[in-house]
């Protein structure tokens, strides 16, 4: 009986790991993903802003500051999948760095599938 039972917890104990790993792993992306998403909603309010003020350079360095935080929490994300098959790393260099619409819907879709849309503008 001791050689059935041993196999078995060793294999409830490998399962059990296994769950708590992929859990770790799904809370991990939540909160990159939260993280990047708080970033770029930062970024949308402070572009809006810019574009309604009058011109001021140092709006532009804070925009561009902020940006750089955007693509600093993109980097573990870079990969996935947004849009029809693009990268979100690709997307949100589209988005910010060429003012592209399309791009800035993809990534706003993004944000609102992983449950963070009220972090965007």
């Amino acid at each position: 009986m001791l050689r059935t039972v041993v196999p078995a917890l060793a294999l409830v104990a490998v399962v059990a790991g296994c769950s708590s790993s992929e859990g770790d792993d799904e809370q991990r992306l939540a909160e990159q993903q939260k993280s990047y998403c708080t970033q770029l909603g930062k970024w949308q309010r402070a572009q809006s802003a810019a574009d309604t003020e009058t011109p001021d350079a140092s709006g532009y360095d804070e925009v561009g500051d902020i940006a750089q935080d955007v693509f600093l929490a993109m980097r573990p994300l870079r990969d996935e999948t947004v849009g029809e098959g693009s990268a979100l790393g690709e997307e949100t260099v589209l988005a910010i760095n060429s003012d592209d619409a399309y791009a800035g819907s993809h990534i706003s879709q993004y944000c609102d599938a992983a449950g963070f849309e009220t972090l965007m503008r």
